[in-house]
């Protein structure tokens, strides 16, 4: 090596030997300049702390304190639950938190706090210890030196874990709800206090045939959009007037129909929100029920059909096979048979039932029925106790899908009470036949001397009628139609009376009577002076018996009364007394009275006390025979030119 060359090589490790001279004063420097940073900053933040400590140590949510790199220096005793971190001990950086889709907004929001705001909130999430996922609230604000330079960053840290796990629920049953009503098949629309639209849907617009996405609606007022819409309805004041009128109502309404001019029903519902004292909007659909109602109605209509014949007839039903073995029987019928289903199924139905030559009529029925041929006839059987009980059978062929017979089907009325009703008819007839002259004369005067006044009046009254036609006035021809109705009540009566005494002493079968409602239908239908009061002390009983009879006995009694009043001012006065077994009733008059020497003829046919053309001599003989039906007694007491009450008793 040259002089030279060393002398070069020389100064070069002079200059390198002064050059690191250099830098390690320089960086003994900056570490010195470092060190007094952090002892101020660790300074700043013992007197910040000693400012703030009886504060934060005592509040609910996490207090913490970092530097400017992101190192936590302090933890409150909330942070540390919260995070799990002790820094005592752990050595904890923001980054170590920060949840990793949240990082770039997080610090993003974090340089920003340093450069461009003094306070900062936002929402991120966070890391545990555990590796916990947390949603936080940050408060966050930068702590300054004295000589307002930022030294580090501070926050309150609220953990809104719980919160965020309700808000998404509430915002997944909110758009659940959305998708719902949207799509739902009736018709929404949800406006606010001031009738602008909130939300409606696809359906909506579709049955009011508006071209626009449900969402380009709200807003609009619904006042105005009724208005534009009236058109689509057959009636469209009566539509806005309705609407109107529910509107101001303010009351919920349920199944509002409304016609539209195509044909359509839509049903209406509007149901008013409220919380509390104030409104806060209305609630209507709309669902399209035109098939629902057409369908509805042809179903019932069938169904009141057929549910009337089989109510009404009280039938039976059987269904067997070509081999006359039960197949099927109804309710009616193992009522009727006292037979379950079960205990005839399978089993011959002429052998199991037919008596007394009837297993010959039922096979010459089937061999109708295999020839395709329905018939009716009237069979003797006998029922699981034993009784011998009477039908009127209706048989038909069954076919099959193909056309082919395979059995036939009977329908079954229990006639054994006609049949015995027959047979005492029979009885009463033979005891007719035996009768006295007494009631044959009975017999035609009640058919022939009193119906025939009645036709007669009728007849004049329909005359009248038709001689007026166009003249009389509606409260007339209403006049005209009451006393065409009284009068065939009257005939019906009188029919039923006759009936009665054909029949002796036998009665129809009773039932509930309301003799406080018959009596006051029978005051209307009589004829009663306007100076003859008629009153009842107390409320007349309802009793067991024959109504047509328990008609005829209150009608005669009271218009006896009324027939033999005399006075100016005339008084009929009905009352009843609760007995043991019986009720005894009385009414009571203040006509012209009757002897005590003629108290027994009375109760006698075709006797009368006065002789006239209103008097036949058999009112009161009926009267007695009533009240003998009714397991009853009669008597009166009566005082001449004082007034008369008849007594009688009615079994309960």
């Amino acid at each position: 090596m040259s002089q030279n060359q060393v002398e070069i090589l020389q100064r070069a490790l002079t200059r390198e030997k002064a050059a690191r001279r250099a830098a390690e004063k320089i960086l003994e420097e900056k570490s010195r300049d470092l060190y007094l940073t952090s002892q101020k900053l660790e300074s700043l933040l013992d007197e910040k702390s000693s400012q703030l400590q009886g504060v934060f140590e005592n509040i609910v949510d996490a207090y913490v304190v970092m530097d400017l790199k992101g190192n936590f220096i302090k933890f409150n005793e909330a942070a540390t639950k919260l995070f799990g971190y002790d820094i005592a001990v752990d050595k904890v950086n923001v980054v170590h938190l920060i949840h990793i889709e949240d990082y770039n907004y997080a610090m993003s929001s974090f340089m920003d706090l340093q450069t461009n705001s003094f306070f900062k909130n936002y929402e991120a999430r966070v890391y545990t210890k555990s590796k916990e996922v947390k949603w936080v609230h940050i408060n966050a604000s930068i702590i300054f030196d004295k000589n307002k330079k930022p030294v580090a960053a501070q926050g309150i840290v609220r953990d809104i874990t719980a919160q965020k796990a309700s808000e998404d629920k509430l915002i997944e049953s909110e758009n659940r709800l959305a998708s719902l009503v949207v799509n739902l098949d009736s018709g929404i629309v949800l406006e606010d206090e001031n009738r602008k639209i909130v939300l409606t849907n696809n359906k909506f617009c579709e049955l009011f045939k508006i071209n626009a996405n449900p969402k380009d609606l709200i807003g609009m007022d619904c006042v105005a959009a009724s208005e534009q819409n009236k058109i689509l309805f057959k009636d469209p004041e009566g539509f806005i007037q309705r609407m109107r009128a529910i509107d101001a109502d303010k009351k919920a309404v349920i199944g509002d129909e409304l016609e539209m001019l195509e044909g359509q029903i839509l049903e209406r519902t509007y149901m008013p929100i409220r919380i509390g004292e104030k409104s806060k909007g209305f609630l209507w659909t709309f669902t399209d029920v035109t098939l629902k109602r057409t369908y509805s109605k042809s179903l019932e209509a069938q169904r009141q059909k057929y549910y009337n014949i089989i109510a009404n007839m009280n039938l039976g039903m059987v269904e067997v096979n070509k081999n006359e073995e039960i197949l099927m029987v109804n309710q009616s019928f193992e009522k009727i048979s006292g037979y379950t289903e079960a205990e005839v199924k399978g089993k011959n139905a002429r052998e199991l039932f037919a008596v007394d030559g009837g297993s010959e009529i039922v096979l010459e029925e089937n061999k109708k029925r295999l020839k395709g041929e329905s018939s009716s006839y009237e069979l003797k059987v006998k029922n699981k106790a034993g009784e011998i009980i009477y039908l009127l059978i209706s048989g038909a062929p069954n076919y099959n899908i193909d056309g082919e017979i395979i059995g036939s089907i009977g329908i079954h009325l229990d006639i054994t009470k006609i049949k015995n009703l027959e047979l005492q008819k029979e009885k009463l007839l033979e005891k007719l036949e035996r009768s006295n002259d007494e009631l044959q004369e009975y017999a035609h005067i009640v058919s022939h001397d009193l119906k025939s006044p009645l036709r007669s009046i009728h007849a004049l009254v329909s005359w009248l009628k038709e001689d007026n036609q166009g003249k009389l006035d509606a409260v007339s021809l209403q006049n005209f139609g009451h006393i065409e109705t009284t009068l065939e009540k009257m005939e019906q009566l009188i029919t039923d009376v006759l009936n009665y005494s054909s029949v002796g002493a036998e009665t129809a079968v009773k039932a509930d009577v309301d003799l406080n409602s018959m009596v006051s239908e029978l005051i209307n239908i009589l004829y009663i002076p306007e100076h003859i009061e008629i009153k009842s002390l107390h409320v007349l009983p309802n009793i067991k018996g024959d109504i047509t009879k328990l008609q005829q006995l209150f009608q005669n009694l009271i218009s006896n009364s009324v027939k033999f009043i005399d006075k100016k001012c005339g008084s009929i006065i009905i009352d009843v007394e609760d007995l043991k077994s019986h009720y005894k009733f009385s009414i009571q008059d203040n006509g012209i009275g009757i002897d005590k020497k003629y108290h027994n003829k009375i109760f006698k046919i075709f006797h009368s006390l006065k002789k006239s053309k209103d008097s036949s001599g058999i009112g009161l003989s009926i009267v007695k025979k009533i009240v003998n039906l009714h397991e009853g007694e009669i008597w009166l007491d009566s005082e001449p030119n004082v007034g008369t009450t008849f007594y009688f008793t009615l079994k309960k």
